[in-house]
This record gives structure tokens, C-alpha cells and sequence, in this order.
């Protein structure tokens, strides 16, 4: 594994990072490769794990923004987060993780879910919650 950055601490860090980790699943689930590949560039592995760090404390993260009347999304958000990063922690532990593999994450409804929810809150943040 290369150095990664630190985990993403604000809120739009946090939606960049797993927006552009889901982006580069996209390309590597297109590519039909059956195992990781040793390139010198990033790997899979780490944009995966770069959006499983962000994933974390997510909810913390929304809930000084959207307030407590919505509290019942910040808890729903908090699922939905928690579904997304047990999908990514299984991909992180398998030995090697193939294009099909990704393809069937990037296919989960937990990260579509989660995907949903960040596009959401962004919109609703820049509509003035």
C-alpha cells in the first residue's frame, strides 16, 4: 500500500474523498481485471480504504450542519454509513480485489445509499439548512 493521506475531517473532504474513491471504482470495475494489479500508481486498495476512513465519524460530521431538526436523517445517515463501510471493509479484506469484485460493490445498495444521502445533504447544505 502507498502513503495515504489522513482521513478526511470536514464535511466536503469527506464527500470528495468517497465520491472520487467511487469514480475510480468505476474505471477499475471496467477494466476486468481478475486480480490487483502491482502498478506504481494508486490502487484500488487505497481509494478504497481512503473512502472507508471518510465514511467514519460521517454522521458527527453532518449533524453541527443540519441541527437537531434532522436529527431522524443524521440517524439514518449513521445506518446507512455503517451498512456502506462493512461492504467496503469486506472488499478491503479479501487477499486480491478483482474488477468483478468492485463491479458488485460499486452495485451494492448500501454504497448507492450512502451516495444518495451525500448528494442530498450537499444540496441541502447549499439551500441554506
Amino acid at each position: 500500500m502507498t502513503d495515504t493521506p489522513p482521513p478526511p475531517s470536514g464535511l466536503a473532504e469527506r464527500i470528495d474523498t468517497i465520491e472520487e474513491a467511487y469514480e475510480f471504482m468505476l474505471a477499475y470495475a471496467a477494466q476486468g481485471l481478475r486480480e490487483e494489479s502491482d502498478s506504481t500508481g494508486p490502487s484500488i486498495r487505497d481509494f478504497i480504504t481512503r473512502a472507508h476512513d471518510a465514511v467514519a465519524g460521517l454522521a458527527g460530521s453532518v449533524r453541527p450542519l443540519l441541527g437537531t431538526s434532522a436529527s431522524g436523517f443524521v440517524a439514518l445517515l449513521t445506518q446507512d454509513a455503517q451498512a456502506a463501510q462493512a461492504a467496503l471493509s469486506l472488499v478491503l479484506s479479501c487477499r486480491s480485489i478483482s474488477s468483478q469484485l468492485v463491479d458488485n460493490l460499486n452495485g451494492s445498495i448500501h454504497l448507492r445509499t450512502l451516495l444518495t444521502d451525500l448528494f442530498l445533504i450537499d444540496e441541502a447544505v447549499k439551500s441554506g439548512l
